[in-house]
């Protein structure tokens, strides 16, 4: 006769609109701040000036560039880290018999 170890917990699952928010919800934050730092010291228009000489780019456009530049990067680096801290319980199923 087998007996069966308890299952360990195992976290609810969480709807789409909580993973989309814990992602992207701090990522703006850290765009704004990364947006402000960086423009605290670089102008929009010389830095339109020395990559792209030729196009038309108002201030505001480069600074609405920039912070979507930024909020995809971090994005990226908040999708990472959720991936990385989803329980293993979800993945490391025992084999059934």
């Amino acid at each position: 006769m087998k007996v069966r170890a308890e299952t360990p917990f195992d976290h609810p699952p969480r709807p789409l609109a909580q993973k989309v928010g814990a992602v992207l919800w701090p990522s703006f934050f850290a765009a704004c701040v990364a947006t402000m730092v960086f423009f605290a010291f670089v102008d929009p228009l010389q830095l339109r000036d020395i990559t792209f000489p030729g196009v038309e780019i108002s201030r505001e456009a480069g600074y609405s560039i920039a912070f979507f530049m930024f909020w995809l990067a971090t994005a990226g680096s908040s999708l990472f880290t959720w991936i990385l801290l989803r329980p293993s319980s979800r993945f490391n199923k025992p084999p059934t018999d």
